[in-house]
């Protein structure tokens, strides 16, 4: 059996086993003690096995890409056309997020006291407490930098990867310009990298083995939490999202396959759809990074130069889901609270969607915080989080494809320029 067929037996079963668990024995010791000793030890396993790769893979991955990069001084083309394509399907995302909410409204009328958020307490301090300590624009310009490389690595995974690929960067072309090109000898460091980058994706391989198990636990642990009920209460809330995302993966995405890339987008996602599973399971575009890359080179034929480049940073800063989920999220808050955004409020929303889409961390839940600047800059109340936390793991599993999706897109058009 294939293994995308494997990873979507494991995600059907565990969705629906998971709700038949909540509605019929969510009291069930037994049930309950399977899931938190059997199931989270299995689906934790499984993502530490990836998270743990991550960061030496994102470093050689990129020092490599931006090695050959600098080496035919291409790099500032591609990564120009990186960040031109980020912007324009970023910003794309956002207005369609933005547009929708205005068209349905699905806030206006919306009844506070058909969905418990008594237990969500805790959840949304932690999350205030997160966004209190958000750097101002300033100094992230500044942190870029990392003034110690190694901490960076050390914390990547918690918001400080993208100083990280900063020094990669940064290490990748002083690795270019010190080759010795009469003797067309390369520095000692590329073949070290080369089998390190080799060795991740050994890990990797290991690790997919024990994938569809790993999506059946999680998805399974996520149903049995919350089971369907609350997306009863918020169903319309959930449409939007869901439909803004599909529109930007079926519509603008499509357009941009076959514009800028000349790919057949029906063929171009068939080819994608273990990674799209495999994002969806995870909701983490950084644990997914590894089938990413995998697929890019191998099935979708891009040059290892540019995927390794493109989407190793655009794990990072190619968020375009999570930015549509922010816009979208904001103005329903607002609309629930009857918070009237005028029209330059709302261009304020766009604009910071889009920055926070880019400097969102790519792990589950990494937008909630910069969620709550955005509620906080309109003066909308922060204790509105509550209402979405029930729905968000579920929405963190959509957007997380769409921004799985979004990578590989641009390193197509990408690819597909260098060739002109």
């Amino acid at each position: 059996m294939k293994p995308h067929f494997k990873l979507l037996i494991g995600l059907v079963l565990g969705l629906v086993l998971g709700a038949l668990a909540h509605a019929f024995l969510g009291d069930s010791a037994l049930v309950a003690g399977i899931s938190k000793n059997l199931f989270t030890p299995l689906g934790q396993i499984f993502l530490r096995l990836i998270f743990m790769i991550v960061v030496p893979m994102v470093f050689s991955a990129l020092v490599l890409g931006v090695y050959e990069l600098g080496e035919g001084h291409g790099l500032g083309k591609i990564a120009g056309r990186t960040l031109l394509y980020t912007v324009i399907a970023s910003s794309a995302s956002v207005f369609i997020g933005i547009g929708l909410v205005n068209l349905f409204k699905p806030g206006v009328g919306f009844n506070l006291s058909s969905v418990d958020v008594s237990g969500q307490t805790i959840a949304v301090e932690k999350i205030q407490s997160n966004a209190a300590q958000a750097k101002t624009f300033a100094e992230s310009i500044v942190e870029l930098v990392p003034k110690n490389p190694i901490d960076s690595a050390a914390r990547a995974l918690d918001g400080e990867m993208i100083a990280l690929m900063f020094f990669a960067l940064f290490f990748g072309v002083a690795l270019s310009r010190t080759k010795n090109h009469e003797a067309n000898q390369e520095p000692s460091l590329i073949p070290f990298f080369k089998n390190t980058f080799e060795a991740c994706m050994w890990i990797v391989e290991q690790a997919m083995k024990l994938a569809p198990y790993a999506v059946f636990a999680i998805v399974f642990n996520t149903a049995y939490r919350f089971g369907l009920g609350i997306f009863e209460a918020l169903f319309y809330y959930v449409a939007i999202v869901v439909v803004g995302l599909l529109i930007q993966q079926f519509v603008v995405y499509s357009i941009a396959l076959k514009v800028w890339a000349k790919r057949s987008p029906l063929e171009f996602f068939r080819t994608c759809r273990e990674v799209y599973l495999y994002a969806f399971s995870t909701a983490s575009s950084n644990a997914t990074l590894p089938r990413s890359l995998a697929i890019a080179e191998g099935e979708l034929k891009i040059p290892a130069r540019i995927s390794r480049f493109v989407l190793t940073v655009g794990s990072t800063a190619n968020q375009n889901g999570t930015a549509l989920f922010e816009g979208i999220t904001v103005l329903f808050l607002a609309q629930v609270y009857q918070v009237d955004l005028s029209f330059a409020q709302q261009i304020q929303v766009v604009l910071l969607s889009i920055l926070a889409g880019i400097g969102t961390a790519g792990v589950p839940g990494g937008s909630l915080p910069l969620i709550m600047i955005l509620l906080v800059q309109v003066g909308v109340p922060a204790e509105g989080m509550g209402l979405i936390l029930g729905v968000d793991r579920f929405l963190d599993m959509c957007r997380t494809t769409l921004n799985v999706s979004g990578d590989l897109v641009i390193a197509a058009c990408v690819a597909e320029g260098e060739q002109a």
